[in-house]
């Protein structure tokens, strides 16, 4: 589940302090981390990521399953102590309240760079005409007149309804259709089968770039941004976060994926994998990332991070 557009110019990104340094245990209180997710698979990788690496540090990470709007009050009301998906600039307007008033902060450096979000379709609707958001609704009939999103309350869907709401491109009669990525992935791959037409909220990192033969629509910019929704990812926390749980802020602010390390975890997790395996199982046989991610991090007690989450990962 995002555009390089409007970077929320909001928070400054942790200083990276000198490898050689003394660093402090984190007080008991922050052992417990708790991250939140919306459901997204991206999101699932990440956080499994950031979780595994966690627990070889001494910590006890949590997910809780919440939508945008629910995950930005939890960070508010220090319910949620890090949130891996900020796609920006989607959803720009949904945070920048909570910004504005101090109640979350947003980390300066992105954790990702380079993804996408649009509308998308099966590659067979691009070659037969169906290329830009304008040819739509030329091909309202085939699509059924419905354009497939994603969870209730999702900043994407919010895009699409106010497409349609406007008469945007034609759209005034379609119908969005709310479901769950899941949910929504299940009737792409119906369609495909059956060589039905459908439009769809699409997004890369996902595993569905690889597994579909898909095409993204341009034309969309004064929707979802440019360069088809092109977007960067952020990490979100509570304003005193850092000056409350430092060691862990130090290692959140290390975290940056790329596409394809979160391809390659997203895959399994698509097949029903738990998460934190799926992670662990990738960091195992790429433990070249650990230095980076790991960097001036120590364990919850103060010890050398780095040995210590590759110990971990050998007898996971």
């Amino acid at each position: 589940m995002k555009r390089l557009m409007i970077a929320a110019a909001c928070g400054i990104g942790l200083a990276a302090a000198p490898v050689s340094a003394v660093y402090a245990a984190d007080p008991p209180v922050c052992k417990n981390v708790r991250f939140a997710d919306v459901g997204w698979t991206d999101i699932a990788a990440t956080t499994g990521l950031a979780s595994t690496m966690l627990e070889g540090l001494g910590y006890a990470p949590t997910k809780t399953i919440a939508s945008v709007p629910i995950t930005f009050a939890g960070i508010k009301s220090k319910q949620i102590d890090v949130f891996l998906g900020y796609w920006s600039p989607t959803m720009d307007p949904m945070i920048q309240p909570f910004v504005k008033a101090n109640s979350i902060k947003v980390l300066s450096t992105p954790n990702l760079t380079g993804a996408k979000y649009t509308l998308a379709v099966p590659d067979y609707e691009y070659q037969a005409g169906l290329k830009s958001f304008n040819d739509i609704q030329k091909f309202a009939d085939k699509l059924d007149g419905r354009i497939y999103g994603i969870e209730p309350g999702n900043d994407g869907n919010a895009l699409i309804k106010k497409m349609i709401d406007g008469n945007q491109f034609g759209l005034g009669k379609f119908k969005l259709v709310e479901s769950s990525e899941a949910g929504m992935l299940v009737e792409v791959n119906r369609s495909i089968r059956d060589k039905k037409w459908i439009v769809f909220l699409g997004w890369e990192p996902h595993p569905m770039n690889v597994q579909f033969k898909m095409d993204y629509l341009s034309g969309g910019d004064d929707v979802f941004g440019p360069n088809y929704g092109e977007a960067k990812v952020l990490t979100a926390t509570p304003p005193d976060y850092a000056a409350r749980c430092p060691n862990v802020a130090k290692f959140v602010s290390n975290l940056q994926f790329t596409t394809s390390i979160e391809n390659h975890v997203m895959l399994p997790i698509m097949n029903k994998e738990d998460p934190n395996k799926a992670a662990a199982d990738w960091l195992k046989q790429n433990p070249q990332v650990l230095d980076k991610w790991l960097a001036g991090v120590t364990t919850i007690d103060g010890k050398p991070g780095l040995p210590a989450v590759k110990a971990y990962l050998g007898a996971h």
